[in-house]
């Protein structure tokens, strides 16, 4: 089965703009991305396909049966796939329009929760690098008093044993 480099080429662009728009933070560009991502999607499924023949019909009579017709679940998937992307797009336009009426602008805001949650994280983190810190201090701090005993390298046990 071979493939053809420009579809190939046009569904890597269409997954690299949709992602690309996926992650901006416009609603309208949401939509757009996710709408790129399901064409892009859809032309991978017709591109895995194979190449186009016959109408896949039982009763051919031109050849041996299955030779050089088309493979028709490549095109039921696409199908499935265009009414599910027209469901997820309506839904996001509504959901679009419902904060385009209550706040007046495309903008996603932040969630306040999400804040939060950073910021107990951030707090967090400080707490866990002042307690390894303060380990590493009394580490250094015992690792001193079992080495200082004697200037000389010994012990100081040497003259309690006489």
């Amino acid at each position: 089965m071979t493939g053809n480099l420009t579809l190939a080429l046009l569904i890597g662009l269409l997954y690299t703009v949709g992602t690309y728009l996926l992650l901006q933070r416009t609603l309208t560009r949401i939509v757009i991305g996710l709408a790129m991502l399901g064409h892009g999607a859809n032309l991978l499924l017709l591109q895995a396909g194979g190449a186009a023949g016959a109408v896949p019909f039982v009763g051919r009579t031109d050849g041996p049966a299955g030779d050089g017709t088309a493979d028709p679940l490549p095109q039921a998937m696409v199908l499935t796939a265009i009414v599910i992307t027209f469901g997820v797009s309506a839904f996001l336009l509504a959901l679009a329009y419902r904060s385009w009426v209550l706040t007046q602008e495309d903008e996603v805001q932040d969630d306040v929760e999400d804040r939060r949650v950073a910021r107990v994280f951030a707090l967090e983190e400080r707490r866990l690098a002042a307690e390894a810190k303060a380990r590493r201090a009394r580490q250094a701090e015992y690792d001193d008093d079992v080495s200082e005993p004697g200037a000389d390298g010994s012990s100081g046990d040497a003259g309690r044993a006489s």
